[in-house]
């Protein structure tokens, strides 16, 4: 690798998982070398204007972890995947048509019942059709300090197949937005939460393809506060509507002060240099 600083490195984890989501996809990508394939995200240099001044091909899947909120718990279960590219100071993130940050969403423990306590809808529904997902947005600017300190602005969308709660149901809004800060060293939160401690990536590199490997990173906090729900909203008969935001915030925990939630995140990133992935 030509980059000068391996601990700019790991900055490219959270670089790309939060830089990449704020772009729109632009041009059609060009088909890497053979080994590359997860790397499709990434812009051909050669391609003008989105290429030109790619000097490092990013990779990033958030594989695991947790976010708790309120009286909530979400497991990661499904990775989050994100691929695009950057100068050598991973700055100016930009990705094709294949890159971006995917759409993960997330099972959400107890579904819809669990987060509105309304039991009678199993009856009309069915349990199976009550199934309740949250997928993570960005809020906001994130904001980057060295390679081991994130803030992160989010929403969290709750999601239905059924559409129980509404197409706009979220927790966090750009005016009211979930700040996460971010970090793989002890935190220092309020009570009654208690410090907890993340973990550096592992740094390996294949000689024969020439990536860099940061595998296994951990970032944590538990020091954020969430807002309360808004836009749920149960429709009956198709014209009848029925605020649901007080019964989420009871069954939830919403809002919820600093001091009573907490997210890690297990990440696993492959960096590789694009003359190697289009020659």
């Amino acid at each position: 690798m030509r980059s000068k600083h391996l601990g700019k490195l790991l900055g490219a984890v959270m670089t790309a998982v939060i830089a990449v989501a704020m772009l729109a996809p632009a041009a059609q990508a060009t088909t890497p070398a053979p080994g590359y394939s997860q790397f499709a995200g990434c812009p051909d240099p050669a391609t003008e204007p989105i290429g030109a001044g790619v000097e490092l091909c990013i990779f990033s899947t958030v594989k695991s972890g947790s976010f708790k909120m309120g009286s909530k718990t979400v497991p990661i279960e499904k990775p989050i995947t994100v691929s695009g590219g950057s100068n050598g100071e991973f700055e100016n993130f930009v990705a094709n048509s294949k890159g971006g940050l995917s759409k993960a969403k997330q099972k959400v423990p107890g579904g819809v019942i669990g987060i509105t306590g309304l039991t009678w809808l199993a009856e009309f529904l069915g349990s199976s059709a009550l199934t309740l997902y949250a997928t993570t947005e960005l809020a906001g600017q994130p904001v980057l300090k060295g390679a081991t300190d994130i803030t992160l602005p989010i929403k969290v969308h709750l999601e239905n197949t059924t559409g129980v709660l509404g197409p706009n149901c979220y927790v966090g809004s750009v005016g009211s937005p979930i700040t996460l800060h971010m970090i793989t060293g002890t935190t220092s939160p309020p009570g009654p939460n208690t410090p907890i401690t993340g973990k550096n990536p592992e740094f390996s590199f294949d000689p024969t393809l020439q990536i860099l490997h940061l595998k296994n990173g951990e970032y944590v906090d538990n020091s954020f506060s969430a807002p309360g729900a808004s836009g749920c909203v149960l429709t009956l008969f198709g014209f009848i509507p029925i605020n649901l935001n007080p019964l989420v915030n009871l069954q939830a925990g919403l809002p919820s002060p600093a001091g009573k939630n907490e997210t890690r995140q297990v990440i696993d990133t492959e960096i590789g240099e694009p003359y190697l992935i289009y020659p």
